[in-house]
Formats: structure tokens, sequence, C-alpha cells
């Protein structure tokens, strides 16, 4: 008779050849979803680092219409003639920069507002200084407001970085508030003199009141550097700002001891808060160019490093693919041997037969003949011509 054999031996070897490959699928799928988030936080870094350096280079083209527009300012009220060639100049630079980046900033409206407002300044020819100084301020309200747009929506306010982040906040936020509230201070000084005797009470409160506006952000700006100093880890940051800082400083501290009035309804001396005040837009001027330009370095450096991790992370993920496909041939070759293996254990009559029935059949069971069963002792004794009657007897 045939028995079926136990499958038990197959499925073993089913289930033994299936999980490593499950494993290896199993060990792509977390490798993969790292290389993706890593890729992801990657680029956007990176991308945050480039919109960064589009906002420096804004804040860059920006400095010049500040001061230009201040020097202006003075001028209109103290009707001196001026050319307006510096501004023309520093409007048509921004203008182009404007052009190029303003998009990717969403500058293009408040950009279009300062120069309208700018050109507006320029027509309107001689006029009253008290005028001029109101038509100035309301200008350069929207060149400030210019400044955070573009620090808001290139990323500088919020750079991760402790030095890059106080450099960002001391150029694009101190220094041209700064800038512009000392020029208020030297004109309205300038403008109090005009004044009635009645008007010197109100007088006194607007110098107080520009007075803090424009020592106020020139102590953040120094507080913003010296703290950006020491967080940082470059070794290049500190001589490179400390220097014109300190010339900063002492101007701002000369401007705050001249615009220091001797008594109540006394008012400051124009003339020393004018000469202060040329000091410490001469100091502004020379340490700008030098904070944006180590702020655009560190930015720069950023942005290597992680085009560096970038690669390292493309680099990482091609040694990944080459193992898991070095283990995938493995486990390959393994099976392959395997099945020689199964194939050699099998009977040469399974191949023979070609029917794939690998069921135990007995020994003789593939004879081309069968025979028939006979009783036992047949095999050894002759059987007997016929059947007598004594044998039926028996």
């Amino acid at each position: 008779m045939t028995a079926p054999a136990p499958p038990a031996r197959r499925r073993a070897r089913t289930v033994g050849r299936v999980l490593p490959l499950l494993l290896l699928v199993a060990l792509l799928a977390p490798m993969a979803l790292l290389f993706v988030q890593t890729w992801r936080l990657t680029a956007d870094d990176r991308d945050l680092a480039g919109r960064e350096r589009l906002g420096v280079e804004y804040l860059r083209a920006l400095a010049p219409v500040t001061d230009a527009l201040v020097d202006a300012q003075s001028a209109a009220v103290a009707a001196r003639p001026a050319s307006g060639e510096a501004l023309t100049r520093a409007v048509e630079t921004a203008a182009s920069v404007d052009a190029r980046i303003g998009d990717e900033l969403r500058s293009r409206e408040r950009w279009a507002g300062l120069r309208a407002g700018i050109e507006a300044l320029g027509a309107r020819g001689p006029a009253d200084p008290e005028a001029a100084f109101a038509a100035y301020a309301e200008v350069t309200d929207l060149l400030l407001a210019l400044h955070r747009k573009v620090r808001e929506t290139s990323g500088l306010v919020r750079d991760p970085r402790s030095d890059s982040f106080f450099l960002q906040d001391g150029a694009g936020r101190d220094l041209p508030e700064a800038v512009v509230a000392t020029g208020r201070l030297a004109d309205l000084a300038l403008l109090a003199a005009r004044r009635p005797d009645t008007d010197r009470n109100r007088t006194a409160a607007e110098l107080a009141a520009l007075r803090v506006a424009a020592l106020t952000p020139a102590g953040d700006l120094v507080t913003d550097l010296r703290a950006a100093v020491d967080s940082s880890e470059s070794a290049d940051l500190g001589p490179s700002v400390l220097t014109p800082l300190d010339t900063y400083q002492r101007a701002v501290e000369a401007l705050a001891a001249h615009s220091t009035p001797a008594g109540r309804a006394t008012l400051p001396d124009q003339a020393r808060i004018a000469s202060a005040r040329l000091d410490a837009q001469s100091a502004a001027r020379r340490l700008q160019p030098v904070i944006l330009g180590e702020l655009d370095a560190l930015l720069a450096e950023r942005r290597d490093g992680l085009d560096r991790d970038r690669w390292r992370t493309v680099g990482a993920g091609v040694l990944g693919v080459l193992l898991w496909a070095a283990l995938g041939a493995v486990w390959l070759a393994a099976a392959r041997r395997a099945r020689r293996g199964a194939a050699e254990d099998r009977p040469d009559g399974d191949d023979a037969a070609g029917s794939g029935d690998t069921r135990w059949q007995p020994t003789g069971a593939l004879d081309a003949e069968p025979r028939q069963l006979q009783p036992t002792g047949a095999a050894h004794q002759p059987a007997p011509a016929g059947w007598g009657a004594f044998d039926a007897a028996r």
C-alpha cells in the first residue's frame, strides 16, 4: 500500500525561505523612512538659510537708502539745497534688488509704497521745515516697516542660531531705528531753536521722546552684538565687529550727553547734537556692512554644512541599499542551494516518472508488471499442477 508523506517538513522549508525575505523588506522600510525624513529636514534648513541670505542682500541694499533719506531730511529741515543724487542712486539700486528677489520676499507692495513716498518728497520742492519734518517722518516710517517685512518674510527673525539671530536683529532692526531716530532728534533740535517760547514745553517733551527713541535701539544694538560675539563659534566675528562697535558706542554716548537738557525747560544745544549725530551716523555707516557681511558669512557656512550633510545622507542611503542588495543576494543564493539539495534528496523514480507525486511507495511498486497476491510459502514451494480429491478433503 502507499502512504502520503507528512507535510510538516515542506511547511518548515517554506517558512525558512520566506522569513529572510520578510526581514529584508522590514529592514528596507525604516531605512527609506529615515532617509526621506533626513532629506526633508535638511532641505528645509537649507531653503531657510537661502532665504535668509536673500534678506541680508535686501537689507544691504536698504542701508544706503536709509542714510540718504536721513541726510535729505536734514537738508530739508535746515532749508539747505540738496542735489538728491545719492538718494536717487540708492533708490535705483534697491529697486533692482527688489525686482530680482522682491517676489520671493513678498516686499513688492511695501517697496512700491516707499518709492512713491520718496518720489513725492522730491516733487514737493522747497517747503516749510515743519512740514518737511513731518513728511520725512512718514516716509522713514515706511522704510522701517520695509525692514521689518524683509526680516519676517526672509526668515531672519526665526533664525535658529543665537549668533546669527543677534546679528540680524542688530542690523535689521536696531541700527536702522537708531539711525532714523538720531536724525529726527538732531532735526527737531534745530526746529526747536526756531519755535516760539510758548512751544518750549511741548518741544522739550518731543525731544525727550526722540532721545529715548534714539538711545534705546542703540543700546539694544550694543547688547545684541556682544551677545552674538559671546555665543558664536567663529573666531573672526569678535575682532571684526567689536572695533567698529566701540566707535559707534562712543558716538552714541556723546549724543546722549549732548541731548540731555541742563534744566527742565531748557533745550539742548542743537549744534552739539548735530555734531554727535554725524559721528553716530558715520560710525553706523561703517558698522552695518560689517554686521551684514558677518551674518552672510555665517549663513553661507551653514548652508555649505547642510550641503555636506545631504551628501552624507545620500552616501549613507547608497551604502544601505548596497548592504540590502548584498543580503538579498546571499538569501537568493541560499534559496537556490536549498532547492538543489531538495531535488537531490528526492528518489530517482520521481524525476523519471515526471508525475510530481512524492508519496512513498513500497519496493517494487514501480516494476513493469504488477504481481498477484499469493498464499504464504508460495515463493518457496512450487504450486501443484491441480487439486485432487484428497487435497480437496484436506
